[in-house]
């Protein structure tokens, strides 16, 4: 069975995750009182046939009420034997600010003593304990629902694959760092083929770019630095059983760099037998 618990901020996308988990043919239900996850969890498990062996369920600050039970809950899944795996969705506070305010919607901490701001950072302080225990952070900042559709499938798709799943992430810093990374490497030091009035208009997965880049040292010596660090510690984030590693690489604006290392470490990993997956977010 497929048990995933989708939980985030308020306009980060839940509604969105899970909508594209029910088009993947996911059981879903929204805003469940955290008490009856366990209950929950044995009926499916009980269930005969496969209609209900994918399931995901939306845990929101809607269940403030019912937050404090978290660990309690969280415990009773593992002791039945559930192996379920959280998805928590985040976005910087001025995108959501922003988000509320363009779909003139409420959001669900705010009263007439409460601002819209103030009602973001409540909700971060009781989605707590859900975001620690979560296996997949998705930062939605810079997302367009397609885009975070997409995601959606890549993880789900991928849920029966064994092993350490790598998501390998190029970014550019002038538009800020992913929240979902688990680690980030900044390349800003090497050579940039923006500087090159040629090579501008590529992206680092085309030839002129990688053949600039190869030309340099440093970017080897980087790469292979990358490399060595990851595969050192690659075992024992598998030790812990961890499910999924985002692995960030930034450069000035997410167009050369960034996304040719991204490509270079990907191809590299994929070639150790290793789950990889891509994702360039300023070529979105």
């Amino acid at each position: 069975m497929s048990f995933l618990i989708i939980s985030g901020l308020s306009g980060s996308g839940k509604s969105i995750a899970l909508q594209a988990l029910e088009d993947m043919g996911f059981y879903c239900i929204d805003n469940l009182p955290v008490a009856m996850l366990p209950h929950l969890a044995r009926e499916i498990a009980s269930a005969s046939g496969d209609t209900l062996r994918n399931v995901a369920v939306g845990i929101d600050a809607r269940n403030q009420a019912f937050l404090h039970e978290v660990p309690k809950s969280l415990e009773e899944l593992q002791s039945l034997g559930i192996h379920y795996k959280i998805i928590f969705l985040e976005a910087e506070e001025s995108v959501l600010v922003k988000r509320f305010k363009q779909t003139r919607r409420k959001h669900p901490l705010t009263d007439k003593k409460t601002s819209l701001l103030e009602g973001i950072r409540r909700e971060k302080s009781l989605l707590e304990p859900l975001s620690f225990e979560a296996a997949i952070r998705i930062d939605t900042t810079h997302t367009k629902p397609v885009e975070l559709r997409q995601q959606l499938h890549d993880l789900a798709g991928n849920r029966d694959t064994a092993g350490l799943m790598l998501l390998f992430e190029s970014f550019g810093f002038k538009h800020g760092t992913p929240l979902d990374a688990d680690f980030v490497f900044d390349i800003r030091c090497l050579p940039n083929p923006y500087w090159e009035s040629e090579l501008r208009r590529f992206t680092g997965l085309d030839e002129p770019v990688i053949k600039f880049l190869e030309q340099h040292v440093q970017v080897q010596t980087m790469f292979e630095d990358i490399c060595a660090f990851l595969e050192k510690w690659l075992p024992a984030f598998e030790r812990e059983q961890r499910g999924y590693l985002t692995i960030a690489v930034g450069c000035t604006g997410g167009q050369h760099r960034s996304v040719y290392m991204v490509q270079r470490l990907a191809d590299y990993f994929a070639g150790r037998q290793l789950n990889t997956q891509i994702r360039h977010r300023e070529l979105a």
